[in-house]
């Protein structure tokens, strides 16, 4: 049985994923920091509907020790999906230093953390995938929100150079840079901005949590040439 780590499932893009994965009859472990009792749901429901074992595990993934927990343990991996992730909506100079790192270390130490973990059980079996959630705004950048852009910049770095290093080992690493996605995080929209950022938006809609993680299973699945890719879902925007 294959086995598939989300990080960030409780809700949005990370439960999209591990549905979709369960779906396939991948056993999961999913994990979050603080909606533990939505969290516990999904899994719920995920074994319930398709009979795979699923657990549910709170962790600080920007947390080295939290991490280490999770990974105690875990005897196999096939594929880790590094989705947790936070923003902050404000002015770089009236950004704290602890709100710097707080986003940076959610977005970005997080992604080192779980893939350091995680490759030497990829390594036993000369096999894995990493897929990292991305955004435009680490391709582009966003004004006012610096740090969610850093923090994504730094993720599709780290994919192209990490892809490299684990080529030889048949493992891939890729990213799904996403766009505008209706999820809790862009819940704090006004209607107003969502309806400006519609118009922007070619395809004239937001995306779907199921349409992001229906591509990150094919990402998961693709042959294991495609490698180092960021790819982009966002309806045309970027």
């Amino acid at each position: 049985m294959k086995k598939a780590l989300i990080t960030g499932a409780s809700r949005g893009i990370g439960a999209a994923c591990a549905k979709r994965f369960a779906e396939e009859g991948y056993d999961l472990v999913i994990t979050c920091d603080r909606s533990v009792d939505e969290l516990e749901n999904v899994a719920k429901s995920l074994h319930e509907e398709f009979g795979v074992t699923v657990n549910a595990i709170r962790c600080d993934v920007s947390d080295e020790a939290s991490v280490q927990r999770l990974f105690k343990g875990l005897e196999s991996l096939d594929v880790l999906v590094n989705n947790a992730g936070i923003a902050y909506f404000g002015l770089l100079h009236e950004m704290t230093f602890d709100e710097w790192k707080k986003v940076l270390g959610t977005n970005l130490d997080s992604a080192f953390l779980t893939s350091k973990m995680a490759i030497p059980l990829f390594l036993k079996n000369h096999s894995g995938a990493i897929i990292n959630v991305s955004s435009v705004w680490g391709n582009v950048g966003a004004s006012t929100e610096v740090a969610y852009s850093a923090s994504k910049g730094g993720i599709n770095a780290f994919t192209k150079a990490l892809a490299k290093e684990l080529a030889p080992s048949n493992i891939t690493v890729n990213a799904v840079a996403c766009g505008v996605i209706d999820t809790k995080m862009n819940a704090v929209l006004s209607d107003e901005d969502r309806s400006a950022l519609m118009d922007e938006i070619p395809a004239g809609r937001f995306g779907s949590p199921d349409e992001v993680a229906d591509l990150i299973f094919k990402i998961a699945t693709s042959p294991t040439y495609m490698t180092g890719q960021i790819i982009t879902i966002d309806g045309g925007w970027y």
